[in-house]
């Protein structure tokens, strides 16, 4: 199974080395030198990690033939994939790849059915789920312990503890209103 763990960003320096966006919780075992990715487009690959450091909290790598920094801005925007063994599974305990996830349905916890999972969005402050309703429209659920409270990949599901609001109408609306009716700005007196 291929996954998409990094994507190429600008060149930086003038020997080749180029930013990674990176995609994967592991980007030590995925971006390791001596790993060789695809790439999309595949006319840019297959790319060979020849070396990889991290300078101002950005990872720098550098491929084995792209000696110069016209070479490195050339790759931009590509993504780099990695093979990995579809039966393969995330070092903790409560880590799961994309590709388990997608295709799980999405119950509430006393077993009202929300949807299935159709994409994961990685966010810097978290992860969503993007989960297709029966009626087609989409909901977003935050991937976070105090929402999702189960995951059972042996029944290929996802409990989740919805707030009010989240998946429905019944969240409470904090007004700008006073009691009275009166719009807060406007002159009572």
């Amino acid at each position: 199974m291929q996954l998409v763990v990094a994507r190429i960003g600008r060149a930086h320096g003038i020997k080749g080395e180029v930013t990674v966006e990176v995609r994967t919780d592991e980007p030590e075992l995925r971006l390791a030198p001596g790993a060789v990715l695809a790439t999309d487009p595949a006319s840019a690959g297959p790319l060979t990690i020849e070396t990889g450091r991290v300078h101002s909290g950005r990872l720098l790598l550098r491929f084995a033939g792209v000696s110069d920094r016209n070479a490195a801005e050339a790759l931009r925007n590509t993504l780099l994939i990695a093979e990995v063994d579809p039966e393969e599974l995330p070092e903790g305990e409560d880590e799961y790849y994309d590709h388990q996830l997608i295709d799980l349905d999405v119950v509430t916890e006393d077993g009202t059915e929300v949807g299935r999972i159709t994409e994961i969005s990685h966010l810097p402050t978290q992860d969503l789920f993007i989960v297709e309703r029966p009626d087609g429209t989409e909901v977003l659920i935050p991937f976070v312990e105090e929402i999702v409270t189960e995951i059972d990949l042996a029944e290929q599901k996802a409990v989740i503890a919805p707030p009010p609001g989240l998946i429905d109408d019944r969240a409470e609306i904090a007004s700008a209103r006073d009691e009275s009716g009166a719009e807060s700005g406007e002159d009572t007196a």
